[in-house]
């Protein structure tokens, strides 16, 4: 990518799963593919993007540069079955704020943007109780759509340079 565009202005974490069920009893390995996912992969591109994003803040035109971690409501709020999952987004958080206060006056904007119930393909890796829990929240709810994600993501990365979100929560009307 940088070789091809030259620079690097913007970082968006967004991989995630979602495997839900009972801590007890838990299938480890479920435990294991989230962990590397929702917070392995969000260390590793960021420990990759963020010489590039450094770079990108001292130079013309923007003059500052982005991250935004994808998070979730999950990562506020507790729920009995979701115990690994809001372990990864209480995660994301918590190194999103750390390295918010690291990197921000290097003109580097973290934020982390946590959204409720979005229609996507999560809720599918589920199965059984969890997964006709999850069917009857999309069915009673009306969720949000990956463009009401994605115009987030766009506030938060073309304020002026002089403004930072920190965090924002886009929720569904049904849900907040």
């Amino acid at each position: 990518m940088i070789d091809q565009f030259g620079r690097l202005d913007v970082l968006v974490n967004n991989a995630g799963l979602m495997l839900l069920g009972p801590i007890v009893g838990a299938d480890v390995e479920e435990w294991e593919r989230m962990l590397s996912i929702n917070v392995q992969g969000l260390l590793y591109t960021t420990n990759a993007a963020l010489p590039h994003l450094l770079k990108a803040a001292e130079d013309d035109p923007r003059q500052v540069a982005d991250i935004v971690n994808i998070s979730s409501i999950a990562g506020r709020v507790a729920w009995a079955n979701y115990g690994v999952y809001n372990l990864t987004k209480f995660g994301v958080n918590g190194f999103t704020e750390s390295l918010r206060q690291e990197v921000t006056k290097r003109r580097v904007r973290v934020g982390v943007l946590e959204p409720g119930g979005v229609a996507t393909e999560l809720g599918t890796h589920n199965s059984g109780a969890m997964r006709e829990h999850i069917d009857a929240f999309v069915e009673s709810t009306e969720i949000l759509e990956a463009q009401d994600i994605a115009d987030g993501i766009a506030f938060m990365v073309t304020r002026p340079r002089r403004a930072s979100i920190a965090e924002l929560w886009v929720m569904p009307t049904d849900q907040a």
